[in-house]
């Protein structure tokens, strides 16, 4: 079977498209039938050996992945041939990834995919969809007519947190870098879109919510908490699940005063119970049309090296060049 896959962690230049032994599912995995696969930021860090993680050699590359149960194995019990899944969290902790034409997954990680939904939008929404939900119900427990700041409300992670947040029925004030990026975050339903190019985000947010907001979803790889702890309301919460390397200032004294919190967590800590919560609501607002996946572009499985470059491009290089997810198909 095709794959692409590594045999050491290096640049993007590294991964390789060839054949690969076909796996066999066993206990509770079930043998899938690949029909997209999404790139996601950590996928790059993990291929060039910027976080450390056991890997398999050979290494598929990917977390995300849509598509058709061909076999299960003699443990599965919550699905059967022919049915459609999706699911995340390959390619982590010594899990084999995402990026070929068939993979064995355990079922712990995989989801149902209703007809209704493509296997594109399903792979796109896969990783950020789960982050997003855990990062607004678990941790930040976003309420009803609470106001959420998020930057970079078109990127995969930003749109998808716009969205939820509507969904959970808050107002919502986000940032983009052009018009076309601006009017881009009001028809994902954001409240207020500011263009931090030629905008004074600071003055906007407080226009926006003179009492501060009470969550502050951090996307930035370099956090500036002086110019966000004052921007937040009594009892804030600050979401940060970006910027492994950052070492920023911490402001204690207005922090703590106004009992604000700050939550920081990793996607892939998360148990299997706590993931699956996540997938029945993203499910639902799929189904309903509450949740779009953002895609940039599609791609063949043969540009698993362009992709990885694009997205290493636009991650650590902040190139703007993408605005949304970038999806691949065997």
């Amino acid at each position: 079977m095709k794959a692409a896959y590594i045999t050491q962690t290096g640049p993007p230049e590294i991964i390789q498209i060839g054949d690969l032994p076909e796996p066999a599912p066993a206990g509770r995995q079930c043998l899938i039938q690949v029909s997209a696969v999404a790139v996601n930021p950590i996928d790059t860090y993990i291929r060039g050996g910027l976080i450390p993680m056991p890997l398999p050699t050979p290494f598929i590359v990917g977390c995300d992945v849509a598509g058709t149960v061909l076999e299960a194995g003699p443990e599965v019990t919550l699905f059967k041939k022919g049915d459609r899944v999706w699911g995340s969290n390959q390619g982590l902790l010594g899990r084999q990834g995402t990026f070929a034409e068939r993979i064995a997954v355990d079922e712990d990680w995989l989801y149902p995919l209703p007809e209704a939904i493509k296997e594109t939008d399903a792979a796109a929404i896969a990783l950020v969809g789960i982050t997003a939900h855990l990062g607004l119900v678990r941790h930040a427990r976003l309420q009803p007519g609470e106001t959420l700041f998020v930057n970079g409300g078109t990127g995969g992670v930003g749109s998808t947190v716009v969205q939820m947040a509507k969904a959970l029925g808050a107002r919502v004030i986000t940032t983009a870098g052009t018009p076309e990026k601006v009017k881009a975050c009001r028809a994902l339903g954001a409240d207020f879109a500011v263009n931090y190019a030629t905008d004074d985000v600071n003055a906007a947010i407080l226009k926006a919510a003179p009492d501060g907001v009470q969550v502050w979803w951090e996307t930035l790889r370099e956090p500036n908490f002086e110019r966000t702890i004052p921007l937040l309301a009594m009892g804030g919460r600050i979401i940060v699940m970006a910027g492994r390397d950052a070492r920023p200032l911490f402001p204690v004294g207005p922090f703590y005063v106004r009992d604000c919190s700050l939550h920081g967590f990793a996607m892939f800590n998360a148990s299997p119970e706590a993931q699956r919560k996540c997938s029945l609501d993203i499910n639902r607002w799929l189904k309903d049309g509450a949740l779009k996946p953002r895609i940039d572009r599609v791609l063949p499985l043969d540009e698993a090296v362009q992709a990885h470059q694009l997205q290493e491009q636009n991650t650590i290089g902040r190139a703007g060049t993408l605005a949304g997810k970038i999806v691949l198909t065997p």
